[in-house]
């Protein structure tokens, strides 16, 4: 019930948004967007608490974000407490990416890129399409269920199925490769070395063959193919070789964090 009140509410907050074209919405309005959506996800989506984990998170995520952003947006950065591996974005700046995309990867610069290319979806107002599709949605339900395995029952799955295709409809290869050029960009931009994208890619596409349904939602929402690891590669191949000396792979900190991530209780449902 609280959260058909709360979906009522924020509906009616953003429908005059939602009545515009992306390129029509204020950054005031994507903002109160954003703000409205993510107080739905804060109820829904199991989130890490951890104070190491979100510091680190939102120091990884800033630095990025520092070189991304012209609009001056309060960006928020957070790990949703589950193993399926995925990560998303809504409007306004705020960035998720699940705990099992994170414990898969090996380096800083992997989990970096994931994050850079989420931003690109924000900087490009991808999100901003997506979200204005949703108008009415339970967001914070449907981002339950869409990136989290936490809906298993076959009635909330038939329930919530048409608005997860609504609110987080899968991303056209426009704007993945936009968000994936953007990604490249900013991770050289704030020091980081690009390639961890196309490694992040490449861990992620050796694991559909081996374990798909560890990562489905991942690939549901984020359409990719091998050659999308070669565009990437040809992306970074584009910026002139100086730029690409002496940017960083990989951090203790970043080591740190995976482990303390790691370490923490089992997420519920073992997933």
């Amino acid at each position: 019930m609280r959260s058909r009140i709360a979906s009522a509410a924020v509906a009616a907050l953003i429908a005059p948004v939602l009545l515009a074209s992306a390129c029509a919405v204020s950054t005031q309005q994507e903002v109160e967007l954003g703000t409205s959506y993510a107080s739905q996800i804060a109820k829904e989506l199991p989130l890490v608490k951890d104070a190491d984990v979100n510091r680190y998170m939102t120091a990884l995520g800033s630095s990025l974000a520092r070189v991304a952003d012209q609009r001056n947006l309060d960006w928020h950065f957070a790990v949703v407490d589950s193993r399926e591996v995925n990560a998303f974005a809504v409007p306004g700046g705020y960035v998720y990416v699940n705990r099992g995309l994170i414990e898969r990867a090996q380096t800083m610069s992997q989990v970096a890129g994931v994050i850079g290319h989420e931003i690109g979806h924000v900087t490009r107002r991808h999100s901003v399409k997506q979200m204005q599709k949703a108008q009415g949605t339970n967001i914070g339900a449907t981002a339950l269920c869409t990136f989290t395995s936490a809906c298993s029952s076959s009635l909330t799955q038939a329930v919530i199925g048409a608005t997860a295709e609504l609110a987080f409809a899968k991303f056209s290869r426009t704007d993945e490769t936009e968000a994936d050029e953007e990604g490249v960009r900013y991770v050289i931009e704030a020091g980081i070395d690009p390639n961890g994208i196309p490694q992040m890619f490449d861990l992620l596409l050796k694991e559909r063959k081996a374990r798909p349904t560890d990562v489905d939602r991942f690939f549901a929402s984020h359409p990719m193919e091998e050659s999308r690891i070669a565009d990437t590669k040809r992306m970074i191949a584009a910026y002139p070789a100086s730029r690409l000396v002496g940017l960083t792979r990989d951090t203790p900190e970043f080591q740190a964090f995976k482990r303390r991530l790691m370490e923490l209780p089992a997420p519920k449902g073992g997933r």
